[in-house]
């Protein structure tokens, strides 16, 4: 099979939450632990460390691993979902697995993934463990999926857990409140292995505290440890202060199986986008309008995502707006300025929701504008109507976002 033909099987044969929905969600390790098996437990023969949390996990893996860099390490870094292209998901020191390396491990285990049908996800957790090991990296920053306890990853056993915040996202997996969310997050805590929050609230913290007693599992809250600002970083977006306390906390633990010095800290927090190429973090596509872009798609990340464009300074704004069909409206499109101008549109995966449906619902919230078919149109479009002192502002979805880089 070519690179292309090996993708159109993982994506048709095996279902890809992202894609699909719930009908694609498995929340059971044990084809985890199956593959893993077969596979001969590749991530026993690596260091890892375990990113859990509802937004930002992407950041903080990318700081760490570009942190890691720094000093000298081959570090492999596991994230998901992708924008562009499914290589962004596992790389070594910045650099995407191989197309044959993705083909190979696809041709050799087929069979396995058919006979036990196994899930998008788990595959291609097995595919990074796989590679990390093959390639002998020092060390793996694993992004878990979703929630943490039955996620995929959670098969390993890490130097340090990372759980960067908790926020009401996938309601129907993980549940209705704050608790019962950090309680999901709180299982990648492991027995005796220090655990990093990144933020909490008063119902959060007890859960994670109760979690890390019961497994003697040092604890430390980044927040009151480390103060804001201390370190600058070059992704952009006012919550990033947040993701940067996190992963020096993180580094900070680390210190004790890896030589870190604190100018290979700074600069892994300054370089983290050439490290590790990521993108779609407040990120600027162009000035004259100002275009900006982000991944925000929940009521924890818009909020701070909404009040950083509230801050711009702009005579009109636009906002290229799509989300998929599961999302929770009423708790976003409240956090939406009314003064601006939108064009509502839907990404192109079965999951998107219709431009009409999504118009007329955030019409209830005073939120006006225009219903246009792609999201590529209605950037166009956007920037056709605005002028040099405009802003323009993509989002309410990754796949909105990724639709436009």
């Amino acid at each position: 099979m070519t690179y292309q033909d090996t993708l159109n099987w993982m994506y048709s044969q095996l279902p890809m939450y992202q894609q699909k929905g719930a009908v694609a969600y498995k929340a059971d390790l044990s084809n985890a632990v199956k593959l893993s098996n077969h596979l001969g437990n590749p991530q026993k023969e690596i260091k890892t460390i375990h990113i859990a949390g509802t937004n930002g996990k992407g950041s903080t893996s990318s700081m760490i691993a570009s942190v890691l860099q720094e000093a000298g390490y081959k570090v492999g870094l596991y994230t998901s979902p992708h924008l562009k292209d499914f290589r962004e998901r596992i790389k070594i020191n910045g650099i995407e697995i191989p197309q044959s390396f993705v083909v190979d491990f696809i041709e050799k285990n087929k069979a396995f993934f058919e006979a036990n049908a196994l899930s998008f996800f788990e595959m291609t957790v097995g595919m990074a463990f796989e590679y990390f090991k093959v390639e002998k990296v020092d060390v793996a920053v694993i992004e878990v999926g979703m929630g943490g306890r039955l996620d995929a990853t959670n098969i390993i056993e890490p130097l340090v857990s990372v759980i960067t915040n908790i926020g009401k996202d996938h309601t129907a997996f993980l549940g209705n409140t704050l608790p019962e969310i950090a309680g999901e997050k709180a299982g990648i805590i492991k027995k005796e292995t220090p655990v990093v929050i990144g933020e909490y609230t008063t119902e959060t913290k007890p859960v994670f505290i109760a979690k890390s007693n019961d497994l003697r599992a040092p604890i430390y809250f980044a927040s009151e440890s480390f103060a804001e600002n201390q370190f600058e970083t070059d992704l952009k977006g006012s919550y990033q202060k947040y993701n940067v306390r996190t992963a020096r906390q993180a580094i900070d633990l680390l210190r004790t199986h890896f030589k870190i010095s604190k100018q290979a800290e700074k600069e892994g927090l300054m370089h983290v986008i050439d490290n590790t190429n990521l993108q779609g973090r407040w990120q600027i596509l162009g000035k004259n309008p100002k275009v900006i872009a982000d991944t925000a798609h929940n009521e924890h990340g818009l909020k701070i995502v909404v009040e950083q464009l509230m801050s711009e300074k702009y005579k009109d704004l636009y906002i290229v707006f799509g989300v998929v069909s599961d999302k929770d409206l009423d708790s976003i499109l409240p956090l939406l300025p009314k003064t601006a101008k939108y064009l509502f549109t839907s990404p192109k995966i079965l999951r998107g929701m219709d431009a009409s449906v999504l118009a007329l619902k955030a019409a209830e919230f005073g939120l006006k504008g225009e219903i246009v078919n792609s999201v590529s149109e209605a950037y166009e479009k956007a920037k056709l109507l605005a002028t040099q002192e405009d802003l323009i502002y993509i989002g309410g979805s990754t796949f909105v976002v990724a639709e436009i880089l």
